[in-house]
């Protein structure tokens, strides 16, 4: 599954750079987004065939350190490329970066699943793990918590352009230095929600990274209500940032480790609500145009409120610690 993802990245990619009109262009980015997605379960579920307790957490939280460095070095490598290149160019280069994961893959990324331990496939086979998932109220708790919180960060990524360059005046420089220094803080921040998870608590790190980006929601809902310095909104967008990747290596793992026989089904779906609940919730941030914060304040702290009632979910009773429970769980 991996191979066929990245080869239609690859060829999609190709194809956004050749497109001879928009639509076309915008039906090859739909795929293209698409077959990356495959990256991201795939990654997930092959750690859970790896790794089991506190390696597991590890793992994870490299996971979510990834995903913000990729943020900071992608847009620095678009502008240095954008100097030279229109953007024909750029999914030129989107695709060559696709073809060299692709040899990776091939050569580097053997097979994490046993032979023994796989299932037959089909959709009967699919909906019995879906039901067997979404009846598990822990599953069920840290996938909702994710997805709100994932709508708090998609909300911030709607909201933050017209927040800090219209409302504010920032520069697209300056915008840039912001935007970089909150992906870099959700960097530091994923790798200490890690091992905040492993080394003490797996649901602590979870309410916590949560708390973090209720504080940061909270006060994007005060800029929204009366003025605030901008130092008090960058603060804000930080703290959300920050927080949602704190958080993710817990939630990921409460997610996942106690489905080593369906981790790409429990992946999958983890993924579908992360991005399909901030897709949903990014429009309503310009419900007032660019002139108001307020519904990117309301917005992100309804989802930062959501989250932490969807985490509550994952305090069963009597369930064994992470760290010590078995692998086959």
């Amino acid at each position: 599954m991996l191979l066929i993802g990245v080869t239609a990245y690859v060829l999609t990619s190709t194809l956004c750079a050749l497109s001879p009109s928009i639509e076309v262009l915008v039906a090859a980015r739909f795929v293209q987004g698409l077959a990356g997605g495959v990256g991201i379960v795939i990654a997930q579920a092959a750690g859970r065939d790896i790794f089991d307790g506190r390696e597991l957490i590890r793992f994870y939280g490299r996971l979510a350190v990834a995903g913000p460095t990729a943020a900071i070095v992608g847009p620095m490598i678009g502008g240095m490329l954008n100097t030279v290149v229109d953007w024909r160019g750029l999914f030129g280069f989107l695709a060559l970066v696709g073809l060299v994961l692709l040899l990776m893959s091939a050569r580097l990324f053997t097979e994490t699943h046993p032979p023994e331990h796989r299932t037959a496939g089909g959709l009967r086979r699919t909906g019995a793990a879906l039901r067997i998932l979404v009846a598990d109220r822990v599953f069920l708790g840290a996938v909702l918590s994710q997805g709100f919180v994932f709508a708090a960060i998609f909300s911030y990524l709607a909201g933050s352009t017209y927040v800090l360059q219209e409302i504010y005046g920032l520069s697209p420089q300056w915008y840039a230095a912001a935007f970089a220094l909150n992906s870099a803080g959700g960097v530091l921040f994923g790798w200490l929600g890690g091992r905040t998870a492993e080394r003490w608590s797996v649901h602590g790190a979870l309410f916590l990274g949560i708390a973090l980006t209720a504080a940061g929601c909270l006060g994007l809902l005060l800029a929204g209500l009366m003025p605030m310095p901008l130092a008090e909104v960058i603060a804000s967008l930080f703290l959300l940032a920050s927080g949602a990747q704190f958080c993710s290596p817990a939630a990921t793992t409460l997610a996942l480790a106690e489905y080593p026989q369906m981790a790409g089904t429990a992946g999958s779906i983890l993924g579908t609500v992360r991005y399909g609940f901030g897709g949903l919730a990014a429009p309503f941030v310009g419900i007032a145009g660019s002139l108001s914060i307020l519904p990117l304040g309301v917005t992100t702290t309804g989802a930062a409120l959501l989250a932490a009632g969807a985490a509550l979910l994952t305090l069963r009773r009597g369930a064994e610690p992470l760290e010590d429970a078995p692998a086959a769980a």
